[in-house]
């Protein structure tokens, strides 16, 4: 497909683009980045872009990792931090946090607990685990510690209610969800755990300028991300980023074009 980029696209080195995984660099719960993407961000890296993954699960697919060779990974919305292979940042709940996130009132909700190392959650009778529950050998929520907790998830109908009063009592929590395009799942993670203050360490960690910070992201615990990043670029529609977006990529599977087309005017420049 033809691109028209904007006029304004930073194509100067250094330059680092943060991607959020599903919706935007990969399909929703998908593993695999597509072929002309994957070919996109090769391109990218060989003209000394720096590439980085921002991710609100807690795990990316071990393909996603293998294609992008990111330079820095951060998962749990931004919570835990690797550059290349080492541990740079893990924000951890507080005792008294951690007390207040699981003090409830959802019946029947599904609560999940993650840690560094694993996942802790009790099934309702008859409701199967979903795939990546299993590669992450989850376990019952009765055995998750009391430490370590790196995020908390909710699945519940009635879920942004919840959210609701815990912003209220809570703020300095960081919650995502609980609205489009996840109105039945809430996020809850320490605070400073958010995708923006990933990417502010991420770049001086690469010692990138902060104003050579690309965002990439199409939901709403994305918007903290493009807020902070010199240049943002919306994959998707969702109205709630649009106000935070220099340039759009309609649709995901859009985005390899883009990429292309932004390797095309960076070697243009060199």
């Amino acid at each position: 497909m033809t691109v028209t980029l904007p006029a304004d696209l930073p194509v100067t080195l250094p330059l680092l683009m943060a991607f959020d995984l599903d919706g935007t660099l990969i399909p929703d719960a998908g593993r695999e980045v597509q072929p002309d993407a994957a070919q996109a961000l090769a391109r990218l890296r060989a003209l000394g872009v720096q590439l980085a993954i921002i991710t609100g699960r807690d795990t990316p697919p071990s393909q996603v990792l293998q294609v992008m060779q990111p330079h820095a990974v951060a998962t749990n919305n931004g919570g835990r931090v690797l550059i290349g292979d080492d541990l740079h940042t893990e924000v951890r709940f507080s005792d008294a946090d951690l007390e207040a996130t699981l003090a409830h009132e959802l019946n029947g909700a599904r609560v999940v607990l993650f840690t560094a190392d694993g996942l802790f959650v009790d099934l309702p009778p008859g409701v199967e685990p979903e795939p990546w529950m299993v590669v992450r050998q989850f376990r019952p929520l009765a055995d998750a510690p009391r430490e370590g907790i790196l995020k908390v998830g909710y699945y519940h109908l009635q879920v942004a209610a919840f959210a609701g009063r815990l912003r209220t009592t809570h703020p300095h929590l960081v919650l995502t969800g609980a609205q489009d395009p996840y109105p039945h799942f809430l996020t809850v993670t320490p605070q400073g755990a958010h995708k923006g203050a990933a990417l502010t360490l991420i770049a001086d960690a690469l010692k990138v300028p902060h104003t050579r910070t690309v965002a990439f992201g199409d939901s709403d615990n994305d918007e903290a991300m493009l807020d902070v990043a010199a240049y943002a670029v919306q994959v998707g529609s969702l109205p709630l980023l649009t106000p935070h977006a220099d340039a759009r990529v309609p649709e995901q599977e859009h985005l390899g074009a883009f990429l292309h087309a932004w390797a095309d005017r960076l070697t243009t420049a060199r």
